[in-house]
């Protein structure tokens, strides 16, 4: 016979079954696991998006960026968030300026974009140290990215102070923030509840399968606080190397692995590895590298347009969702010369300072031909927005601008290192002495008598990264990481020796040990190692953001033009500030600071990088333009810069990124 339900309960059951039929709530990012797709708002969803990184970009610049990627018909932007960027010591947090995130963030939403954001705490990027702040190493045993107490205590208190800002502006909470990774290099499989689990998306860690820790509980730990701080329907996901064995240790239960290739991989093989970790869900490439990083040394990366086009086209074929990695590539970094990093791939190789990818748009920001190729592929998958890709920014050729000498940088160690030296008995590293980044100087003296020239030499390894060697203050020749570790030097008892340690920045990639600075093993002469040492750490930057040396009285300098000497001079502009770009005829290897702004390094025998790019923000319309210029190993008999309308590389050859072996 049939059952009575009382009325009372029926109306419950027809309450609860509307309940579970309704659609999902009117603002939802989730994962169809059987229609291996996006749901947006309920909706079929598909992203295709470009990286815009913010701290590599003059804030006056962020809508200019923002707006040619979505003109391009991009309808997200990936963004990555440099930790040491913003907690640049222990508790002191800086989100102003250059470095407002949120400013960021809601000039995206202005415009229509919506954002994967990749918070760390490791980004790679080619940054300094993938974005891990330097202070971490003054415990030289922390172990990096892995469930070291030390390391996830900061990385706690850190998280605790960004993910509250992320949070209002995730996807579900009425912003635009659709998925977020965690940590880098390394994906997530199956979210916990099953198909249809909200997921607006946070990338947890970054490529961690390839680091050697592979600590799961380390990646448990980032999940339980992203969770904890974001709530349970924010969509976390991982990236990693399109390669199972990187997979493995980069994935998690209740993260979606996601992975990232270049155009000249293949599309099928890369999804393929995806698909052993995430059988069902959307494919994913987070990174389709669009173009390649340079190296001082090596060649100026290539990549061509229609490679780039014909891979993009493939994945959109089969319904992937792509992040073009990267689509701006920002400037020379105004504020620091200590954000980009290096990788480390038998021998250490640092970044250049541009971070001119050949990719979508220029260094300058401009559109390329590979921005219009992209366009075009994507229009015949989903409509473009209406409106012109606005043009190029004007450029302006300043012409020639003479410097002259100031003063060697040993005449200045008063205004440079203003609280003195520290006395050791041994050498002290950059992180003994709480110095993250820049130049330190080390003095001692001969201990007797050299009229046979010896052997100044370094052990393996300690020279970190440049040693620019003076005896009596006069310049002897450079040691160098993986290099040249030793020179000959003659001189008398009590004779001043100095080593100028540069650091070219810390390894960002790979396998991703602790990258101490500075000397790190004593020098010998002749094997007989030197003790006695006084370390001056140099703040070159805080002297001339400050105005030095152009509010400083001229010194006078009877010595030549070889070593470490700062040089000055200023130009003025007409009507406009324009980007320019800068090149240095004769000279070998230093530093620029235009009005204080740190635009980077220049070294154009190693190259393949010639120019330094000017943003025009940094100039001055109306009076002179303050040009400080830190030669280190010799300048030009007739010492000039030359300001030009275009960049040059040398040695461009075309790269295909197959991998970041």
């Amino acid at each position: 016979g049939s059952v009575m339900v009382p009325p009372a309960l029926g109306l419950l059951l027809a309450a609860a079954l509307l309940r579970a039929e309704a659609a999902p709530p009117a603002r939802s990012f989730q994962i169809d696991f059987e229609r291996d797709c996006f749901r947006k708002d309920g909706v079929p969803f598909r992203y295709v998006s470009g990286s815009v990184h913010y701290a590599r970009v003059p804030r006056l610049a962020w809508r200019d960026r923002l707006l040619r990627l979505y003109v391009a018909g991009l309808n997200a932007v990936q963004v990555y968030v440099p930790w040491n960027y913003h907690e640049p010591q222990p508790g002191v947090y800086d989100f102003t300026g250059d470095r407002d995130v949120e400013a960021f963030l809601d000039l995206a939403a202005e415009l229509g974009l919506l954002v994967i954001l990749r918070p760390g705490p490791y980004i790679c990027a080619e940054w300094e140290m993938g974005g891990l702040p330097a202070w971490l190493l003054w415990k030289p045993d922390i172990v990096l990215r892995s469930s070291d107490p030390a390391y996830l205590a900061a990385v706690d208190a850190w998280l605790h102070v960004l993910l509250p800002k992320i949070k209002p502006r995730l996807y579900q909470h009425g912003g635009n923030i659709i998925s977020v990774q965690v940590g880098a290099v390394g994906p997530v499989s199956r979210c916990l509840s099953g198909p249809g689990c909200i997921l607006p998306g946070l990338q947890v860690e970054n490529e961690y399968g390839s680091y050697y820790a592979c600590d799961s509980s380390y990646l448990q730990h980032l999940l339980g606080t992203f969770r904890a701080l974001l709530g349970p329907e924010v969509l976390l996901f991982t990236t990693d190397d399109a390669q199972v064995e990187e997979l493995r240790c980069g994935t998690l239960q209740g993260l979606y692995a996601t992975i990232d290739f270049g155009p000249d991989s293949n599309v099928t093989e890369a999804f393929g590895a995806q698909r052993h970790i995430e059988p069902r869900g959307p494919l994913v490439n987070s990174e389709y590298y669009t173009g390649w990083l340079d190296y001082w040394g090596g060649p100026h990366a290539s990549t061509s347009a229609a490679l780039v086009a014909r891979g993009l086209a493939d994945m959109l074929q089969l319904g992937a969702n792509v992040n073009m990695q990267v689509a701006d590539l920002g400037h020379s970094l105004l504020l620091s010369l200590s954000w980009p990093g290096a990788d480390f791939k038998g021998q250490y190789k640092p970044v250049t300072t541009s971070y001119d990818y050949d990719a979508l748009l220029s260094e300058a920001g401009d559109p390329t031909e590979k921005l219009y190729a992209v366009r075009t592929v994507i229009s015949k998958f989903q409509p473009l927005p209406v409106g012109p890709m606005p043009p190029p920014t004007p450029k302006y050729a300043y012409g020639q601008v003479a410097l002259h000498k100031y003063a060697d940088l040993l005449d200045v160690l008063d205004v440079l290192s203003p609280s003195g030296p520290i006395q050791s008995q041994f050498p002290l590293s950059f992180e003994a002495v709480k110095q993250a980044h820049g130049f330190m100087l080390y003095r001692t003296h001969l201990p007797r008598d050299i009229l046979v020239p010896a052997m100044l030499s370094a052990p393996p390894h300690s020279i970190c990264d440049r040693g620019y060697v003076m005896l009596q203050k006069e310049y002897q020749g450079t040691l160098e990481r993986d290099g040249q570790t030793g020179l000959r030097v003659k001189g008398k008892a009590g004779d001043t020796l100095d080593v100028l340690l540069e650091n070219m920045g810390r390894i960002s990639f790979g396998a991703n040990f602790s990258d101490f600075k500075g000397l790190l093993r004593n020098l010998s002469l002749d094997s007989i190692p030197l003790s006695k040492w006084l370390i001056y750490p140099l703040a070159i930057d805080a002297a001339i953001q400050q105005g030095w040396p152009h509010t400083a009285l001229l010194k006078s300098s009877c010595r030549g033009k070889a070593g470490p000497a700062f040089y000055t001079g200023t130009f003025e502009i007409p009507g406009i500030a324009w980007d320019t770009f800068v090149k240095f005829p004769g000279w070998s290897k230093g530093q620029l600071w235009i009005n204080g702004f740190n635009l980077g390094r220049y070294w154009p025998h190693r190259g393949p990088q010639q120019t330094l790019f000017v943003p025009g923000s940094v100039l001055h319309v109306g009076c002179p333009n303050n040009i400080t210029l830190l030669e280190l190993e010799g300048a030009p008999l007739n010492p000039f810069l030359l300001f030009l309308d275009r960049p040059l590389f040398n040695r461009t050859l075309s790269h295909r990124p197959l991998d970041k072996e």
